[in-house]
């Protein structure tokens, strides 16, 4: 009998984040979701029942991460799915972002995935198999304005996702990036429906012609982490309805 799989989601509390904890738990997939808002974590518990074992934890609490990870090992015995998807955003004329803003969403959306991914490995490394899949953005993929250390970030992280390829492959350990398009989650209807400029751009810019849903990175996630895929790392896939190759 096959093993139960455990992952680690995080920013699994809401968003994308949730609907890729919802199709692992789904699926039989013992899910840790971590996130900082302990009303968000429990309400997504809610939803995805008993598969669903949510932490409250800081992950620029960079020093603490090592603890968490043990805390993770100790207490269900093993990981082997790391979903990085946890990370802050923020639109601001490129001349009055802050070295600190600038530092924060570094920190946030960059170094904290470093870390975990460095403490999991380690463990993953033992067994001598694992998957990680790192999320990205369009920011990676060609030029968007007023979000300038969001697209330093998500640039960085396709970067990580080829070199911890070539890096951890030989040791059994699969490394891929989703790059999803624009996504209709409670977030960024907000801020595409306050702009209906911008709206009208995104869609004129993308074949299929609507938003994605957060279930369909979900189900990309599922196929990722599956023996469907076991011949696949270092990939950086666009799942985007054709919004990286549009005109």
């Amino acid at each position: 009998m096959k093993k139960q799989q455990l992952a680690i989601v995080t920013g699994g509390a809401s968003g994308i984040g949730l609907a890729i904890a919802e199709s692992f738990t789904k699926n039989k997939i013992r899910t840790i979701i971590i996130g900082r808002d302990k009303k968000k974590l429990q309400s997504a518990k809610k939803k995805l029942g008993n598969y669903c074992e949510p932490i409250s934890f800081d992950l620029t609490n960079l020093k603490e991460v090592p603890n968490l990870i043990k805390y993770i090992i100790k207490n269900f015995g093993y990981i082997d799915i790391l979903v990085n998807n946890a990370g802050i955003n923020q639109k601001k004329e490129f001349t009055e972002v802050t070295d600190e803003e600038f530092s924060n969403i570094i920190q946030t959306n960059l170094q904290s995935v470093f870390s975990i991914s460095r403490e999991v490995v380690k463990k993953m490394i033992l067994k001598k198999n694992g998957v990680i899949i790192n999320i990205s953005s369009m920011a990676s993929q060609y030029g968007i304005p007023k979000v300038i250390a969001y697209t330093a970030s998500k640039s960085a992280i396709e970067g990580m996702t080829r070199a911890m390829a070539v890096e951890l492959s030989p040791k059994g350990i699969r490394i891929n990036c989703i790059a999803p398009g624009f996504i209709e989650t409670e977030m960024s209807a907000k801020a595409l429906n306050n702009d209906p400029e911008r709206k009208n751009k995104v869609l004129g810019r993308t074949p299929l012609g609507y938003l994605g849903e957060p279930k369909d990175i979900a189900t990309t996630a599922l196929f990722l982490v599956s023996d469907a895929a076991k011949y696949i790392t270092g990939a950086v896939l666009p799942v985007d309805g054709g919004n990286s190759i549009g005109f």
